[in-house]
């Protein structure tokens, strides 16, 4: 019988960081009356509740670069993204293992492999792009508990 540690918790590549509401950390985004506020927030924002500037500041550093980084290109390939990494001294181990595979899982890039022939053997360029599945992924989770709040609200009257 083999003893397993038992979980401490969420990890990290599956954990989202959501400071209270009230907090100085993130920007008011709704009045006294729960009523939404106009503004938006910026990338850096974003960002923050994906990779925690506090708590995994290298992490956010590296994502915030390369999401500036599509901002402009819309889609890298490749050699751009060799030359991110080379340009801006980060390991690939840690763009490859950390960032990128948490930008894909949340939703804000999309991850595809296109498939080449150099000679016999298969080889497969990686192309990546901005997605909104994770701003559709953050708004059905939004609709679905205001409705709920609306529901139980409207038949409380």
């Amino acid at each position: 019988m083999v003893n397993r540690i038992e979980s401490r918790g969420i990890p990290s590549k599956f954990s989202f960081y959501l400071p209270p509401h009230y907090s100085k950390e993130i920007r008011t985004f709704q009045n006294e009356g729960e009523t939404p506020t106009r503004n938006l927030w910026r990338v850096e924002e974003v960002l923050n509740f994906v990779f925690p500037k506090q708590y995994q500041p290298k992490y956010y550093d590296i994502a915030l670069s390369f999401i500036k980084m599509l901002e402009e290109k819309l889609v890298v390939e490749g050699e751009e993204i060799a030359s991110f990494i080379k340009e801006n001294n980060i390991s690939k181990a840690t763009f490859y293992n950390r960032v990128l595979p948490k930008l894909k899982a949340v939703g804000m890039v999309k991850v595809e492999r296109i498939a080449t022939e150099k000679g016999r053997t298969k080889n497969s360029r990686m192309k990546i792009s901005l997605s909104k599945t994770f701003g559709n992924y953050m708004m059905k989770i939004a609709d679905s508990w205001l409705a709920f709040v609306d529901d139980a609200r409207s038949r409380k009257k």
